[in-house]
């Protein structure tokens, strides 16, 4: 069902010159080399945006592409290629999805706002699906390419359109409206998302209206748009409001009702209900622009109650875990799409930790495809995306299990025989995804697969990573290459689950402490250059027969390496010299690089990769004099070693806030570390271009009523100043949180309250005054976050955040989410 266009029609469309040596024809449009699953019918888009896409033509072209949008002809010859050229990559894409638009006559509703678009999206997708094939953006693909992305996905088989759009800034609706054309406008929460990107908040809605110049019908909170009713006044509008009963919809009573939440409102001069299903703020607000928007669009009353009354939980994220068996879990269970299902198995073919990879999928629902064509195509994806093991579930499956080619199937008519079966299956070191519409109730497979731990948590958002990464490089100079900081499992942060991210989006190097990390690393299935930091003699072999390279700061380093390798017969092994700059912790000083040259000189057994020292302050404006005298030092050093060496080396010397302060020190290369998990003393905690990638979270075990007069605690420590209650959190030193923080010293947040411990800390628990908190037994409890920083729990204390992420003990569970 996909559409399909000549090479010479995309050629006209989007005004590219260029010559076309093969005429053909394609279907799907691919940004990014790592993703592309249908070689053959797709067209490689070059977008420069932190990367120059360009440099990834020669690997697109490997997969089979033969079909490239470019702003120049590469000089790599590909003799069966054709490249469009083009002014501008993302406007050749965004025109193609805009002519594209243009070719259906359909409904197509266009949500903007602050908040909520992405579930306002997807609960309309769930109210409207039984009468409508929809098409909509997958996940939150709303920027200025997941936007023609998205429209791009339009066939004949639809009949309405939802589609999300996103900004930042000013001068950028205008394209998005030209791309996704909407009849019916939708304004869900304005607030401060992007606040920082425009002069003021009236600036902002203006820039979001743009979306709707052309629609026929607008859908807005007529309480956040009273000063801009005169700019609607023309427009056929339809509003609503918890405030005002001039709205269309006038909600006058909320109350909860057996966990759900009830309004009641007035609508054509009568009194109607509808029952939520959640009872959250941001998700009533959500609820309501969906039952305005089914009012607005003609669905009766009783229709759009009991419709929005039987809405689910919108999962917007992936999950990784640990599993039984050694087994990783990519939890999905929530969805299943055929556009979801292909972001999935993106994230399941990052996973190098092990060699099998096993999907587990339920019946796909409204795909807007014939079934028969439907598991053909999801045959086709899991073929080229090289899973081992394929486990079906559903009737529709079953039916069709014999478009599935994989020598290891398994069907099942519903999720119960599946977990029936489990055991039987052997489910063992292996990468499993698990992706299912919620009617089958997959969380009990989830369950069933992930080791138990207890019930603190430490979340890791793998998409707030990437953006922290590139951050710092939007940062790099042209050239430089960026090092990752891997040691200490990760700050804390995991071992292989965050370097198989950094190693898909392609740094260039990464760096342990020890040998045994960089081991684990390359038994997960990384590949990427690994330097070790201390490397020890007695493990030269393991470190040799793994390909990791070893930092040499002493001259008795060196010369036991150079012994291993005469008596090995290495040659030109890769290693780097490490230069005290003036830290005094480790590295050869400024007096021993006459010596170390003449070792180094004509020395056939290493190869001298980079020569690097670090930086002691370089966060520290008052240090600053220090920081230039190091940053010489270094520099006459790397100077006599190359002389010496006769070739160039990889220089470094920057780190995290050396990135950030001392441009000009970045060398050929930079090494990023605390910053990479969101955290750097040279950058606000108020700029938003970095934010902490970890949650630690843990639960309420018990609520007690305590009077003034009675203590708390080992040794008796703590005492309330006047009668109130305590909660017992299951947390303590052994999972990291330090007995440091009792008596007052520490504070957690529990349902948006900030409270204090109260007595001393012990090994598997502690307890907070939550007297000023309305809190109950199973209640989450947020020891650090986003909004609790790690700073504030290393100031409370007097230490560092390095120390409390690496603190975090392993039996505290790790779950990963990527959206």
């Amino acid at each position: 069902m996909q559409s399909t266009y000549s090479i010479n029609d995309v050629k006209h469309i989007i005004n590219a010159t260029g010559n076309i040596v093969a005429d053909c024809t394609v279907s799907v449009l691919v940004t990014d080399s790592r993703r592309i699953i249908n070689p053959a019918a797709s067209l490689f888009f070059a977008l420069s945006n932190r990367r120059d896409g360009h440099q990834f033509i020669a690997d697109a072209y490997t997969t089979g592409v033969r079909n490239f949008v470019v702003n120049y002809q590469p000089d790599t010859i590909m003799p069966d290629a054709n490249f469009l050229v083009v002014g501008h990559v993302l406007t050749a894409l965004q025109e193609l999805a805009a002519y594209h638009r243009k070719q259906f006559d359909i409904p197509v509703i266009g949500i903007t706002g602050s908040n909520g678009k992405t579930i306002v999206k997807e609960w309309l997708y769930q109210l409207m699906c039984t009468e409508y094939n929809i098409v909509r953006n997958p996940k939150s693909y709303n920027s200025q390419i997941g936007v023609p992305l998205s429209v791009w996905q339009m066939n004949e088989a639809h009949n309405l359109g939802i589609f999300e759009a996103g900004i930042s800034t000013i001068n950028e609706m205008d394209k998005l409206e030209a791309i996704i054309q909407p009849t019916i406008g939708i304004l869900t929460h304005i607030g401060t998302a992007h606040d920082e990107g425009f002069k003021s908040r009236d600036e902002k809605i203006e820039e979001k209206l743009k979306l709707f110049k052309n629609c026929k019908q607008i859908i807005y909170n007529y309480d956040q748009l009273i000063d801009h009713k005169d700019e609607l006044k023309s427009r056929d509008c339809f509003t609503w409001s918890r405030k005002f009963n001039l709205a269309d919809l006038y909600v006058f009573s909320e109350t909860t009702i057996s966990g759900r939440y009830y309004l009641r409102a007035v609508y054509k001069e009568e009194e109607i209900e509808c029952l939520v299903p959640f009872r959250d703020e941001a998700s009533i607000e959500n609820a309501i622009v969906c039952w305005a928007t089914m009012l607005a669009m003609g669905y009766s009353t009783s229709d759009a109650d009991e419709r929005i009354e039987h809405l689910s939980v919108v999962s917007m994220r992936l999950e990784l875990k640990h599993g039984i068996n050694d087994c990783s879990i990519i939890d999905d269970s929530y969805n299943s799409d055929i556009q979801s299902l292909e972001i999935a198995l993106n994230f399941l073919d990052q996973q190098n930790q092990h060699q099998k990879k096993t999907l587990i999928l339920s019946d796909i629902y409204q795909s807007g495809l014939e079934k028969g064509a439907l598991y053909k195509q999801v045959a086709q994806m899991i073929e080229d995306k090289e899973i081992d093991r394929f486990i079906g579930v559903g009737a529709d499956l079953k039916e069709y299990k014999d478009c599935f080619s994989l020598p290891d199937t398994h069907f099942y008519d519903d999720t119960a025989s599946l977990l029936k079966d489990l055991t039987k299956l052997h489910l063992k070191q292996e990468t499993i995804l698990i992706k299912g519409s919620r009617s089958f109730e997959f969380e009990r497979v989830s369950r069933a697969l992930v080791q138990k731990a207890h019930e603190t948590v430490l979340e890791i958002n793998l998409n707030t990573l990437l953006s922290n990464l590139n951050f710092y490089k939007a940062k790099l100079n042209p050239g430089v290459k960026l090092m990752a900081m891997v040691k200490a499992f990760s700050y804390g942060s995991g071992t292989f689950e965050v370097a198989n991210i950094l190693q898909y989006n392609k740094v260039d190097y990464l760096a342990v402490a020890y040998t045994d990390e960089g081991i684990a690393l390359r038994e997960a299935g990384i590949t990427l250059p690994i330097m070790v930091l201390n490397p020890e003699p007695l493990a030269y072999d393991k470190l040799t027969a793994n390909k990791l390279e070893p930092v040499i700061y002493t001259f008795g380093l060196l010369d036991e390496f150079v012994k291993y390798a005469q008596e090995t017969d290495i040659v030109e092994y890769p290693v780097h010299i490490k230069i005290d700059s003036g830290m005094h912790r480790v590295g050869f000083e400024e007096a021993e690089v006459d010596p170390l040259c003449d070792l180094l000189e004509r020395n056939d057994y290493v190869h001298v990769q980079s020569v690097y020292s670090h930086l002691a302050a370089s966060d520290a404006e008052q240090h600053d004099l220090f920081t230039l005298k190091q940053i010489g030092i270094f520099e006459k050093a790397c100077g006599q070693i190359e002389d010496t060496l006769g070739y160039k080396v990889i220089k470094h010397i920057s780190n995290t806030s050396g990135i950030t302060r001392w441009p000009t020190a970045q060398y050929d290369m930079v090494r990023l570390g605390i910053g990479l998990y969101g955290v750097d003393a040279a950058v606000s905690p108020d700029d938003n271009g970095l934010k902490p990638i970890a949650t630690l979270k843990t639960t309420v075990s018990q609520v007690k009523k305590v009077l003034a007069s009675e203590t708390i605690g080992y040794n008796r420590n703590g005492s309330l100043k006047a009668d109130g209650k305590i909660a017992t959190v299951r947390i303590g030193y052994a999972d990291g949180y330090r007995r440091a923080f009792g008596n007052g010293i520490g504070k957690m947040l529990v349902n948006g309250v900030l409270v204090p411990t109260v007595g001393n800390v012990s090994m598997d628990m502690c307890m907070l005054d939550v007297s000023a908190a309305e809190v109950k037994e199973g209640d989450e409890v947020i020891v650090f976050n986003e909004q609790l920083r790690i700073e504030e729990l290393a100031q409370q204390i007097g230490t560092i955040p390095y120390e409390i992420l690496t603190n975090v003990s392993e039996r505290v569970k790790r779950v990963y989410f990527y959206e």
